[in-house]
């Protein structure tokens, strides 16, 4: 059944007012755990729920309750969360001891929401193992060698666009523009489709992808509500997002399906690969449902994670000058010896591309925590020395504070300077520290890793080579983080300069396989 978002507003009220008077908020209090304390309803995510801090304040502000601690207690709405501030411990509990701590905080099932409940992400126990299991072959290195190819072209295309319409203007909104070219990249590596959101700049694809990262207002009361009242989110039948958009990418699938199978198309795209998995292996499930959801899983992380990565570190190399001009000079160097045909291992042997998008993913991580939740009883250390071991409980819930490690001084000297050398110097002790998390740690880290680091690259690569970034006036350095969504945003948009440089390496002409680039019809006044 459906429901207005008034009548959630008003249940949500209503049942976080009972649970105030009856749910004992002195949980903490009675472990020996520090904690600060929550406000009524809301817990300690009432700052941020009512737009007075962002989500990235609120885990620094728990994860410095105590310099000592090696955990911390934190209350989203009524339910009581462990932080897990020591790194040690989170690489116990995500590597180690993972067998306690398999599953994300439940949001929806499969039979509640057929398409969110069945992405990876949301899968659980030995269903989400399974189908690991079977996707990963998606990202073997073969697999991401023929993706190289379209996200290069792609690449290339974009950027020739760009300094078409920079004739005209030069201040451009970075996350509108990225957005599309993430959108356009996802819909032929997964898809199979080509789209050209520069152009159509409403097709429906794009669209929909805004629909579904629009993650802000009574979508985000919805998303909390579902995590914390999972009964009544049955009862109301809730989804997280619309039917139709579910319906859309199911149909979506479904030709893309029917033409391969009819007329007998391969294609080198996670489309076809998990066609080829389903033909082998029954487990993937026996309707077109579970492809589809996977390929969806993979489209939204592409579509808003990858674009708002790609702009923070746009916005970072923008701000510091030296940084860039390092950078271009890597950039020229690697044109100058592939003449312009850019490969997949040279753009993977670029150590300072590499560095300064792994700090740039420490500054701006776009999950500010992750979480688990512990699905048998488990044993904590104490949080504070002399103090006693904790028993988590089946069904506790436990959080990683990104943020707040990747902003400790204790691990990263002067942590909110942006400073790709100290990945130069220390990239495998950091990766095997526990205290840098971008992309989660352990089995449950993120499947498409290298993927989205190969579109960052590859895209960063293009762009400097042909664009000097320079701050403009509506770009704020520091960059102010948005108090409306719980992932890392710029508060008012990514805004900077693009100048076409004077010095473009002669190399860059040969970008491009055709004479007439996707976007080459495209006028200034449609950017």
């Amino acid at each position: 059944m459906e429901i207005s978002e008034t009548i959630l507003i008003l249940v949500t009220i209503v049942l976080t007012i009972y649970y105030y008077i009856f749910k004992d908020f002195s949980y903490f209090k009675k472990i020996g755990i520090p904690y600060s304390q929550p406000w009524p309803i809301l817990g300690n995510m009432g700052p941020v729920l009512s737009q007075q801090e962002t989500m990235a304040d609120a885990i620094i502000k728990a994860y410095n309750l105590h310099s000592k601690a090696k955990y911390v207690g934190f209350f989203e709405f009524n339910n009581p969360v462990i932080i897990i501030r020591d790194p040690e411990l989170i690489k116990t509990i995500a590597i180690k001891n993972f067998e306690y701590f398999t599953d994300h905080q439940p949001l929806a099932n499969s039979k509640q929401d057929p398409l969110f409940g069945r992405i990876l992400l949301s899968m659980r126990g030995d269903r989400w193992k399974q189908t690991r299991t079977l996707l990963t072959p998606v990202f073997t290195l073969s697999k991401l060698k023929n993706m190289f190819k379209q996200i290069n072209e792609y690449a290339a295309d974009f950027t020739y666009y760009l300094a078409k319409i920079l004739k005209d203007k030069k201040t451009i909104e970075m996350k509108d523009i990225l957005t599309r070219y993430t959108n356009d990249v996802i819909d032929i590596c997964a898809f199979g489709i080509n789209t050209n959101s520069m152009k159509d700049r409403e097709n429906d694809i794009y669209t929909f992808g805004r629909m579904i990262t629009k993650f802000e207002g009574s979508t985000l009361l919805k998303f909390f509500f579902m995590r914390n009242f999972p009964m009544l989110t049955r009862l109301f039948d809730l989804k997280l997002l619309p039917k139709k958009i579910g319906n859309f990418f199911v149909n979506v699938i479904d030709d893309v399906v029917n033409d391969r199978t009819q007329n007998g198309i391969i294609r080198p795209d996670m489309i076809q690969l998990m066609m080829e998995i389903k033909k082998r292996k029954s487990e993937m499930g026996e309707d077109l449902i579970n492809l589809a959801c996977q390929a969806f899983g993979f489209f939204v992380a592409a579509f808003e994670i990858v674009a708002t990565c790609i702009c923070c570190a746009c916005h970072e190399i923008g701000v510091n000058p030296d940084v860039q001009k390092k950078l271009q000079r890597e950039i020229d160097e690697v044109l100058e010896t592939t003449n312009g045909d850019l490969t997949y291992d040279a753009i993977n042997s670029m150590k300072y591309l590499n560095a300064v998008i792994n700090e740039s993913l420490r500054k701006y991580p776009f999950n500010t925590f992750l979480d688990r939740q512990c699905i048998k009883n488990y044993e904590l250390p104490s949080s504070l020395p002399g103090g006693k071991p904790l028993l988590l409980e089946k069904g506790t819930n436990i959080w990683f504070p990104i943020y707040g490690l990747h902003h400790d001084l204790k691990y990263f000297d002067d942590p909110y300077k942006f400073d790709p050398e100290r990945f130069i110097k220390h990239e495998k002790e950091i990766h095997n520290s526990g205290v840098y998390l971008p992309f989660g740690l352990g089995p449950r880290k993120c499947i498409g890793v290298k993927f989205a680091l190969l579109e960052m690259k590859v895209v960063i690569f293009h762009l400097l080579a042909r664009f000097d970034f320079k701050p403009s006036y509506k770009t704020f350095n520091p960059m102010r983080l948005s108090k409306k969504q719980i992932s890392t945003n710029a508060e008012n948009g990514f805004w900077m300069d693009f100048i076409e440089r004077d010095d473009v390496h002669p190399a860059v002409k040969n970008f491009f396989t055709c004479n007439n680039p996707p976007y080459d019809n495209i006028n200034s006044n449609e950017a």
